[in-house]
């Protein structure tokens, strides 16, 4: 990941919470202004017109509405930012809004306690300067590998079952160092997929599959495997043409299809990401699902926790999210990983077959390995070589035209093993014809004379025997 835009740098990519802040605090200050002047609305109809001042009403309602999202997203990107004192500011003032009288008269403190606030983020100068600092000293080149020792508290919570070998599947792999941790000494077949090709390479050394390139481009079977770890990128820079999209949950949703019903989810995120899309996501396709907090010196430096589920079958009724949002506003509260218990979490015990791995970019070694365990190709080069090895010997007798053909093109060059044992040569030349024609008039004069010349192929066996030299036309 390059450089980030601060102050006085516009070159280069901006990073996703830099820039949304800055979104933020125009939206806020814009409904902020918008929330007083459909309460004035609101009065001018109360007296005169009922049903106006209903609909106003109605509007006013929707404008707090909005505002209050606006605070709660705000509140997120400014603890992705660090920015931790700010960002419980605006989850007070969030909750304070949804909890105020739109009918109240006294509308001036909360404009100016609103238009103080958004005045206050971080997107300006030094203090811009600050969070992209920290931003870059968090991140390498956006590759966050996955701390060592909270992989073994995971592994811990992991029944892996007898006699089964289990298919693992990272959708971003890095270096395959995670996957390669959970995989090995557990009879598991380890895919992985990674964007960039030094780390992809890299994990074609520790991993027993890799797929180049773009993971949202490549084809995977679905319902093929056991576990899937997938540990997103996240603290994105906009993409050149402006997206603000984020990772998490585009991840979640085109990789869960892969696992199979009953298979595990470990789903490795920022606290603070555990939004309502997000955990909708989660409820509506996982079961028994928990949240666990990374150990405390990792958890302190990336505020990561660990999703894990079950993949169910989709329910006809929508279930609550909001126990699971939850944990994004109070993350005190979300255990350690330390704390999983011994074999929590079982894998299916049916074994499952892969058929379908392609990466986006073409991959030699990958190519290898699915020739070698392909059986019609195996079939098709063991039938080749059985023919290659083989005598061959013509169903019917060579026609003179055939045996000019074969002789010409080399097919029966060298030593001819026979009564007589002789080595053969053929070769064809081509065979100039003059023909000449006297041409005469109608009166019997002569005018003159044609020349034409025809071309023909002359085949000829050079012969080598005991008896000498013979050459054959």
């Amino acid at each position: 990941m390059g450089d980030a835009t601060i102050a006085g740098q516009p070159d280069g990519p901006q990073y996703y919470a830099v820039e949304q802040l800055r979104t933020a605090q125009s939206r806020i200050l814009n409904l902020s202004q918008s929330l007083v002047i459909w309460r004035a609305r609101v009065e001018k109809y109360r007296t005169t017109d009922r049903t106006a001042a209903k609909d106003t009403f109605d509007v006013l309602l929707s404008v707090r509405h909005d505002l209050a999202e606006v605070l709660g997203k705000t509140r997120l990107l400014l603890m992705e930012a660090e920015e931790y004192q700010t960002a419980q500011t605006a989850g007070k003032l969030r909750d304070g809004l949804l909890g105020f009288n739109l009918m109240s008269s006294n509308y001036r403190p909360v404009y100016d306690t609103l238009h103080a606030f958004a005045q206050s983020l971080p997107v300006e100068g030094t203090t811009n300067a600050a969070i992209v600092g920290r931003l870059m000293n968090n991140i390498k080149l956006g590759y966050y590998p996955t701390d060592p020792d909270n992989i073994a508290w995971m592994l811990r919570g992991i029944q892996f079952p007898e006699g089964v070998t289990t298919n693992l599947l990272d959708p971003c792999c890095g270096c395959g160092k995670a996957l390669r941790q959970i995989a090995q000494g557990n009879n598991c077949y380890a895919y992985g997929m990674e964007l960039d090709e030094s780390r992809a390479e890299e994990a074609q050394t520790r991993l027993h599959r890799v797929g180049f390139g773009s993971f949202f481009y490549s084809r995977i079977s679905r319902e093929a495997f056991h576990l899937l770890f997938l540990n997103p990128p996240y603290l994105s820079v906009l993409n050149e043409s402006g997206g603000k999209s984020r990772h998490e949950k585009r991840f979640l949703i085109e990789s869960f299809p892969a696992l199979a019903y009953g298979g595990l989810l470990i789903y490795v995120i920022p606290y603070y990401r555990l939004t309502p899309d997000i955990c909708r996501v989660l409820v509506d396709n996982f079961s028994d699902l928990a949240v666990w907090r990374f150990t405390d010196a990792e958890f302190k430096k990336f505020k990561q926790v660990a999703v894990f589920g079950v993949r169910k079958r989709r329910d006809l009724v929508l279930q609550d999210t909001l126990w699971l949002e939850r944990y994004a506003e109070n993350p005190a509260a979300i255990p350690s990983l330390a704390e999983l218990p011994e074999n929590r979490y079982a894998l299916p015990g049916e074994p499952l077959e892969v058929p379908l791995f392609q990466g986006q970019k073409f991959n030699r070694r990958e190519l290898e390995q699915q020739l070698r365990r392909s059986a019609s190709f195996t079939q098709m080069m063991t039938a080749r070589s059985e023919l290659d090895d083989g005598t061959k010997r013509p169903l019917l007798p060579l026609s003179i035209s055939q045996i000019g053909l074969v002789g010409g093109s080399g097919m029966i060059n060298g030593l001819i093993e026979c009564d007589s044992p002789h080595i053969i040569k053929g070769r064809i030349i081509k065979v100039i014809r003059t023909v000449s024609e006297e041409l005469h008039d109608h009166d019997g004069m002569r005018m003159g004379e044609e020349i034409r010349e025809t071309i023909s192929n002359k085949m000829i066996f050079n012969i080598l025997t005991p008896k000498g030299f013979k050459a054959l036309t």
